[in-house]
């Protein structure tokens, strides 16, 4: 009689929620960064960016561009997981991020928390590029998408019900108490430490390669090349789009308490809708062409997140994190698949560098575009489009669907600890 398996073990639950951790303390600034400029800055009655939102654009931009910077320090952190394991990397990186997001709290002013909270953004920028890596890895071909779109939303649920207690806590508390919260995620990583197994046989990979620290071998250093460019060119868009949106909304368009929390709940449904269509396209007309149609969408998308109003507002946003979580299965994917398992944590940690260097492009370009222009619908077209052309490095790069990841535990017989049937 045939056993049957399922995509989904109690290991990739665990590491989803592991993610779920991870994204919560990684969101922090963002969804408290209206309440941020609020407390270290003055808000008065006007019409330029600083005198809506309490602090330039420009300042705002080139603070979140510091703290994506710092995330530049998870390229030797998640390239550690290719030698030291993948269990205890994550779980340690995870707890330490979280950590310092705890301390940001006590921030005296608006550069020491840039400071503090950058202090912990390269562990969980490492944390959340591993439990990809790990989620793949646990995973077989046939259900590997389905397992990073549930890593994938546990990550975004973690942002979400990050912005979800920001929402509820607005007007009540400022932005120190959101960020005590993030004990609760710290707790519950450290019980689930060892609720996964390795996925990789780490000793083995180390005496038949060795890469070098960080390498990825000269044979796939075009490949790798091509997939940073689609990073960056993404993250160049994802970063302003994400990181402005509750300043904008709260600050500027003035969107009451009640839409908001409405729209975060919202963005639940339509993150769940957009992983569950992304991960059938990626799974049937592969990862390419869900990747492709993904970032064409999310430039859409946040295009009329800032075209001016309330409506628009709504309407963008859950677009945005719908065509998110679209892109989420095929892209992880992708990058996973694409290379050898004695390199995949390095090419992860390359994934944050090309992450980190578009994102604080973007944010900077938006920035100072919206406070030249006075106008966030300027800074977007000019910020957002040029992403389309990035779309030519997808065509160079091989369809990897249907890939076995060898030395991992998914590629091996048996289902570590059972299936788990949903």
């Amino acid at each position: 009689m045939l056993k049957t398996r399922s995509a989904l073990n109690r290991p990739i639950f665990v590491v989803a929620v592991i993610a779920l951790a991870a994204g919560y303390g990684q969101f922090g600034a963002v969804a408290a960064l209206g309440d941020v400029a609020k407390a270290f800055g003055h808000v008065v009655r006007g019409t330029t960016v600083a005198e809506q939102a309490g602090l330039s654009g420009t300042v705002l931009g080139i603070g979140l561009a510091i703290l994506r910077l710092a995330s530049l320090g998870g390229l030797p952190l998640a390239a550690l997981a290719d030698r030291r394991g993948r269990r205890v990397t994550l779980v340690a990186w995870c707890l330490i991020g979280l950590g310092a997001t705890i301390m940001a709290s006590a921030s005296p002013s608006y550069w020491w928390f840039v400071a503090i909270f950058a202090l912990g953004r390269p562990f969980l920028s490492a944390a959340g590029a591993l439990t990809q890596v790990v989620a793949a890895e646990l995973s077989r071909p046939e259900g590997r998408a389905t397992a990073l779109a549930l890593v994938s939303a546990g990550y975004g649920l973690g942002a979400g019900i990050n912005a979800l207690a920001h929402s509820a806590l607005r007007g009540v508390f400022g932005f120190r108490v959101l960020f005590l919260t993030t004990l609760i995620p710290l707790i519950i990583v450290a019980l689930l430490a060892r609720q996964f197994p390795e996925p990789t046989r780490v000793a083995e990979i180390e005496e038949s390669a060795k890469p070098r620290f960080g390498s990825v071998g000269h044979g796939s250093t075009g490949r790798l090349l091509e997939v940073m460019a689609l990073i960056f060119a993404t993250s160049a868009v994802s970063a302003p789009a994400s990181s402005f949106v509750f300043l904008y909304a709260e600050n500027v368009t003035h969107l009451p308490k009640g839409v908001e929390s409405a729209m975060i709940v919202g963005a639940a449904l339509a993150g769940a809708a957009g992983l569950l269509l992304g991960r059938r396209v990626a799974d049937v007309r592969g990862r390419r062409p869900a990747v492709a149609i993904g970032i064409v969408w999310l430039a859409l998308a946040s295009l009329i997140l800032y075209a001016g109003g309330r409506p628009a507002v709504v309407i963008g946003y859950l677009l945005g994190i719908m065509a998110t979580g679209f892109l989420a299965p095929g892209g992880t994917a992708l990058t996973n698949e694409l290379f050898a398992t004695e390199v995949r944590a390095s090419v992860a940690g390359w994934g944050i560098v090309a992450s980190v260097f578009g994102a604080v492009l973007g944010l900077v370009a938006f920035g100072s575009i919206a406070d030249s222009a006075g106008s966030f619908e300027t800074a977007a077209l000019v910020t957002f489009l040029p992403v389309i052309p990035s779309l030519y490095f997808l065509t160079r790069l091989p369809e990897p669907l249907g890939i076995a990841l060898e030395g991992t535990v998914g590629d091996e017989s048996e289902e570590p600890n059972g299936p788990v049937m949903i």
